[in-house]
């Protein structure tokens, strides 16, 4: 990577980054419809903010994105994204020396003021340690000290393990923030404004004076205690209200894991479960106003496009007004084809109400978390969950027509038997009696069963897990639901939990074991596929060692260590205020340990926790709204037997250019379902269970190729104005996308055509290329090799079938013009030909005319530029309208 020291950076060319062997080269494109795109001059203070995973899981984030709108909103600061690039573009940006980059402005990191990450979970520090890298930045903050702002960014962390417990990651973050973000960071900004002439630390020093800022330079020990004077003791967890606005934004063109425009309708949780850290720091709970709850989805619906929305919640199903809001949206949304989820609710709160506004016209799954098998249990860790309701919820969903249902448990809590772990399996077979009893025998039971870890700032704490045990307990579940029929069970890797727990309670000795496991080769640790090298590299990075490939990634804690406190030790993590008072901690946790429940001090008694007050607020809980009646979803209205009710069909002829011809084809349809969306255009749909938009493009052309004549076909619903059938022209239709649409995606025509005529997949006979083909040859002679093609009466090549199978192919057959358009001035020729582009098969891909060339003897050619100029349709088949 190139040193901090050098010149400041033109934006990285991403033609000369990306090539077609790059998986997913959309992700990197930074042309979001919603991004912000400021001008670089027109900001102060410049932020890159980023979610260090790959872009499908950090850009659907919430937070990132509702801090990324604030930042925007902000008159002298701009803020850019950036993500953890996939290992092939990690790779190839190694070769190339290109350093990591933000996605938008395109320029290197390292031309920033400020780079903020959130530490979501305890396993990311890798992937930071990682972008840091490759961004060629210093690791640690010791090492930019000597750097001025201008120089190196602040690099800052922010999310609930930073709030939780940010001494395993001091070493490498000049300052964190703890709690929500949403006006701290704009304080930050303000601040750094100000500040940017003085020298870094005196920066810091300065940022430090904001509440909810922790930099950790100006402490030691443990816990830590302030070595400089002017820095608070103790630092306070920052609280804010929800403001659904800024959670509209973003649209990705990759599909992502959270595909949907996501709302809080609540933030914070006062359930008092025992083992739940987001539950313990983000109190008080605050719920937001369901008329601003409604309005915000409906209009970041038809600002995004998006067909799905959540409604988020730690705990969704106690926002009181839910099945009024639920009921309200589903009705201004019923001929949407809209559909809802609701991904945190409880199962003890699920009732005929919320199963209604569930039923959409395409059904979300259901998600429960009993947690334990057992009332005791349960009663242990506080979850406010009986038999009784367990069965209840279950019931109502199997009767209300689910039949996939996940639940989710732990084993390995405190005070738990053998008993307990084999109550789950007894729960999941009671509960598929209950199903059975309602006529639902086949529900299909999905259980996770994850390990429990203690958490920072909950009355379990202080809890000593045994992983041994945990292994035994796994075992002895396994067997125990083995016979159970139509139930699915997935087990968490006990290395995970001991990931977890090693760096969640640790103190700043773990800094250095962690850049050692991340040089052993640590990354992306919590998937899945990469558990057995992560935890490798971490059992050497603790021995002080190389990585040693003797070592069994399958044993358990006897290469790490487990902690453990005492009640009264001191903690790494005491120095944050989260609000909550440690003796109510120690307090709760000898409740736990005789089964004593608490109060939901939301709707029930205080539970003198400490967090109300002036600091951090009260609970705001909004009375429930009246509850409207659901209407029921229409029928159809594009039934060709009904031609009053028929839908229109338009036939649009389009570009794929510039950055977007990395879209993959599904990329690209989904990009023009939002666009119709957002344009207010009433998509037709195709019936069944998952109604799909009658969209269909014809012939989709492989990634990173350029496409001036693609076709796509649609169909819209019938509009009325005052009763009368209002049809739509081909000229609004342009108008109306043309707003929607980026540049790269041109409007060539639109043309309505008859509902009866073939599509155009099925018309499609030909295409045209233009193509820039280069060769090593000294002397090409291009016109003469492109006739030597011509005049071959056949030429065969091997085409790989479906199931990897080679078979021949004459190719000759399909090629039906060739020509030689002249020369390029670095010695490529420019071609044009037209070939076969038929839906069955018979097509002419550019690749076959360099296989062509090589069969015949002729020098290798090598496609540099491929763009389809138009696909050519069956004239007879297309009839107007």
């Amino acid at each position: 990577m190139p040193s901090l020291a050098s010149t400041r950076l033109n934006p990285i060319d991403l033609d000369h980054l990306l090539t077609p062997d790059i998986q997913r080269p959309a992700r990197y494109l930074g042309k979001e419809f919603g991004a912000a795109h400021r001008a670089w001059d027109s900001a102060q203070v410049r932020w890159v903010l980023s979610y260090p995973e790959l872009y499908e899981v950090g850009s659907s984030n919430l937070g990132h994105i509702i801090l990324y709108n604030i930042l925007n909103a902000q008159s002298n600061q701009l803020c850019d994204r950036t993500y953890l690039p996939g290992p092939d573009l990690i790779a190839r940006m190694r070769q190339l020396e290109i350093p990591l980059f933000a996605v938008e402005s395109r320029r290197p990191l390292r031309e920033f003021h400020l780079i903020g990450f959130s530490l979501a979970y305890e396993l990311g520090g890798t992937n930071i340690l990682e972008m840091l890298d490759l961004a060629g930045i210093p690791l640690k903050w010791s090492e930019r000290q000597s750097l001025s702002v201008q120089a190196c960014p602040l690099i800052f962390a922010g999310g609930p393990t930073a709030t939780s417990n940010p001494e395993p990651f001091a070493d490498f973050f000049d300052f964190f923030v703890f709690g929500d973000g949403e006006e701290v960071l704009p304080e930050i900004g303000a601040v750094l404004a100000q500040s940017l002439p003085k020298s870094r630390q005196e920066v810091l020093l300065d940022l430090a004076q904001v509440p909810g800022v922790y930099v950790p330079q100006f402490y030691e020990g443990i816990p830590p205690k302030p070595v400089v004077a002017g820095v608070p003791t103790r630092i306070r967890r920052r609280v804010a209200v929800p403001q659904p606005q800024y959670s509209v934004g973003l649209v990705p063109f990759v599909e992502t894991v959270h595909d949907r425009l996501v709302m809080e309708v609540r933030r914070g949780c006062t359930r008092g479960c025992r083992f739940c850290q987001p539950g313990m720091l983000t109190r008080p709970a605050r719920d937001v106003e369901p008329e601003q709850l409604v309005e915000a989805v409906v209009q970041g619906l038809q600002k995004t496009g998006y067909n799905e929305f959540a409604l988020s919640s730690l705990s969704c199903s106690d926002y009181l007004s839910l099945p009024a809001v639920g009921a309200e949206l589903h009705n201004r949304l019923l001929k949407e084809h809209i559909a809802l989820s609701l991904p945190s609710q409880r199962v003890d709160r699920f009732d005929e109400q919320i199963a209604a506004i569930m039923k959409g016209s395409r059904r979300s799954g259901l998600t429960f978390a009993p947690e334990a098998g057992t009332q005791r249990l349960r009663d242990i860790i506080n979850k406010g969950l009986t038999d009784a309701d367990l069965v209840r919820g279950i019931r109502t969903a199997a009767q209300e027509g689910w039949d996939k249902i996940k639940l989710y448990f732990m084993i390995g809590l405190p005070g738990e038997t053998d008993a307990d772990v084999i109550g789950i399996a007894r729960t999941v077979q009671m509960l598929q009696r209950e199903c059975a009893a309602v006529g639902r025998a086949r529900v299909q039971l999905t259980l996770t069963i994850s390990n429990f870890t203690p958490k920072p700032h909950t009355p379990f704490q202080w809890h000593r897990v045994d992983y041994v045990d945990i292994q035994r307990k796994q075992a002895l579940l396994k067997k125990e639901l083995r016979p159970l029929r139509g139930v699915k069970a997935h087990f968490t890797d006990i290395r995970f939990s001991i990931l977890e727990d090693l760096i969640g309670k640790g103190d700043r000795s773990l800094g250095q074991m962690i850049e050692r496991a991340w040089r052993a080769g640590a990354g992306m640790d919590a998937w899945w596929e990469n558990i057995d090298a992560a935890y490798t590299a971490w059992v050497s990075a603790y021995r002080g060692e190389e990585t040693d490939p003797t070592v069994d990634p399958a044993l358990p804690n006897a290469h790490l260590p487990i902690h453990e406190f005492d009640l009264e030790d001191s903690l790494p993590w005491d120095h944050v205020d989260t609000g909550i008072e440690k003796k109510w901690l120690q307090k709760d946790y000898h409740r736990a340990l005789e089964a004593m429940t608490v109060e939901d001090c939301s709707f029930e008694g205080c539970s003198a926790c400490g967090i109300c007050g002036p600091g951090f607020g009260h609970n705001i809980v909004i009375p429930p709204a009246p509850i409207p009646p659901i209407q029921s979803q229409p029928q159809p209205t594009n039934d060709p037997l009904e031609p009053e009710q028929a839908a229109q069909r338009f036939r649009i002829t389009y570009g794929k250019t510039g950055d977007l011809r990395w879209l993959g084809h599904l990329d690209l349809m989904r990009l023009w379902e939002r666009a119709c969306r957002r344009a207010g255009l009433p998509l037709a749909f195709s019936g069944g269970y998952h109604p799909m938009p009658r969209l269909s493009n014809a012939n989709a052309l492989p990634i990173g190729q350029v496409g001036s004549g693609e076709i796509l076909d649609l169909e819209l619903l019938p509009r009325y104005l005052f009763g009368e059938r209002l049809p739509f022209t081909p000229e609004e239709l342009h108008t109306r996308l043309l707003e929607q649409l980026p540049a790269e995606i041109p409007i060539q025509s639109i043309r309505e055509i008859d509902r009866r005529d073939p599509s155009a997949t099925e018309a499609v006979y030909a295409a045209e290329y233009q193509l820039t083909v280069r060769t090593e040859a000294a002397d090409p002679k291009w016109s003469a090799w492109v006739n030597q093609i011509l005049d071959a009466p056949e030429i065969w090549i091997e085409k790989l079938s479906k199931s990897g199978k080679p078979y021949p192919i004459n190719v000759r057959a399909l090629l039906y013009h060739l020509e030689f358009q002249g020369q390029v001035s670095d010695g490529s020729a420019r071609l044009f030909y037209r070939g076969s582009c038929r839906n069955d098969g018979a097509y002419l891909r550019p690749t076959y005319l360099a296989q062509m060339a090589q069969k015949l003897g002729l020098p290798t050619w090598e496609l540099v530029v491929v763009e389809r100029l138009r696909l050519l349709l069956q004239e007879h088949e297309l009839s107007i309208a």
